[in-house]
């Protein structure tokens, strides 16, 4: 029998996931009246604010645990969620409950039902967040954007202590424009007034664009310097690093690309410091060691070795290849993959096939989907054993039955959602 509780936490999924909200719809006027008639929770919160194109997570949840360990009470909001709707918000590392959930909900939705243009399912959602955020009195919230930035409704933020943009790619381009520097000015729409900001990409027009905007509102511009990035030793076991007066910094979470977020977290942590907040050597080191993020070159199973990487556009597998091509040097591995017919599949055929020599495609459970025959085609034509399988059931079985054959490493690239189906056969 289902508990009141669970009942009461499924109807709250049942009301945010809706079909009556509508998928995309930018602008700041919705979340603003929400968030006014709620009584604007987050103008009680202090925030870093982080926005960028890839590796927003992997940053966030390394500020939040430094923080966590110098004895700050962290919220964390972060999205999409992998496993559970709760992750997308937590506190020093716990997802809120299922009650909370439920009855922050149940607070909001008459409110929500009265607006006469209905919020989207993510202006729900962050509200929600907010208010979670607020009843818990949390000292710092790790916000990290959406889609976008200037449009995005964890914008609706008056203040920040520091806004953070990771790195600007093309991607999301119907909606934040086909240029690096175009998207980089909706990412520089995060950035407040007198508020610092620091840019850890390495594009200089997009670097441009950020500056500019920032001179513009008073706000001081930071970027890091990889010269003083020096990684010591790398396996999958993690990596140390030096970078610039931190020495000998170990870091869990895997990736070539993850001593460059490391660094950018370091940088973040040396202006978070000169504004009064006190973190730390050891907290730093601490939070770092300690940092986890699923889904994101994650080592799901050691025999057969199966490492999943959400990489979903050109920018991220390139990082991922990248990675694979250091673990592993010039061995070739297994890859399980599906794609989106709107992302650059050609491309992203193409540095898959430069370190797998079979794959296994499936088709993503999306209406903007490829079809796994499609993907297995532009794969066998860049020189990859590919085949093409009805669901990711089949996909996985057949793929993990080689690679334990074959004593080939797997590796599971593409979509964020696909996690769930996966990482339940090794659970």
């Amino acid at each position: 029998m289902i508990s009141e509780a669970v009942l009461n936490y499924t109807e709250a999924l049942e009301y945010i996931h809706g079909v009556n909200w509508t998928f995309c719809k930018p602008g700041l006027e919705r979340i603003g009246e929400l968030c006014g008639s709620i009584g604007h929770p987050e103008r009680n919160l202090r925030f870093i604010h982080v926005a960028g194109t890839n590796g927003k997570g992997s940053t966030s949840v390394m500020l939040a645990g430094i923080l966590q360990k110098a004895g700050y009470k962290v919220g964390l909001y972060t999205s999409p969620y992998i496993k559970e709707f709760n992750e997308r918000m937590r506190i020093d590392g716990k997802n809120i409950s299922d009650r909370e959930l439920a009855e922050i909900t149940e607070y909001i939705r008459p409110m929500a039902d009265a607006m006469q243009d209905k919020p989207t399912e993510f202006e729900l959602i962050t509200a929600i967040a907010f208010e979670y955020f607020w009843r818990n009195r949390c000292d710092v919230v790790v916000l990290e954007a959406g889609m976008g930035g200037r449009l995005d409704s964890t914008n609706i933020i008056e203040h920040s202590l520091l806004s953070v943009i990771t790195g600007i790619a093309l991607d999301h381009v119907a909606f934040l424009g086909d240029t690096v520097e175009k998207i980089a000015a909706e990412k520089a729409g995060i950035i407040k007034r007198g508020c610092p900001v620091i840019f850890g990409g390495t594009d200089e027009s997009a670097a441009t664009v950020i500056e500019r905007r920032a001179q513009e509102l008073g706000s001081p511009f930071y970027r890091v310097d990889y010269n003083a990035l020096t990684v010591n030793e790398m396996s999958l076991d993690g990596t140390e690093l030096t970078f610039d007066r931190y020495k000998n910094i170990h870091i869990s979470l895997l990736g070539s690309y993850q001593p460059r977020n490391a660094a950018l977290v370091l940088s973040t942590i040396d202006i978070l410091r000169s504004q009064g907040i006190d973190i730390s050597e050891n907290a730093v080191r601490e939070g770092l060691r300690a940092a986890k993020w699923s889904a994101r070159f994650e080592i799901i199973s050691q025999a057969p070795l199966v490492i999943f990487d959400g990489a979903h556009n050109a920018e991220g597998i390139a990082a991922a290849v990248e990675s694979i091509k250091l673990y592993f040097k010039d061995e070739k591995v297994y890859v399980l993959t599906g794609v989106l017919k709107d992302k650059d599949y050609g491309a992203i055929a193409k540095d898959i096939a430069s370190v797998a020599s079979k794959a296994f495609t499936m088709t993503p459970d999306n209406p903007r989907a490829l079809s796994a025959k499609e993907y297995a085609d532009v794969l066998s034509k860049c020189g990859v054993d590919a085949n093409a399988y009805g669901d990711i059931d089949q996909a996985l079985s057949a793929a993990l039955e080689s690679a334990k054959k074959d004593g080939k490493a797997l590796f599971c690239l593409g979509s964020l959602y696909t996690y769930s189906s996966i990482i339940s056969r090794f659970e």
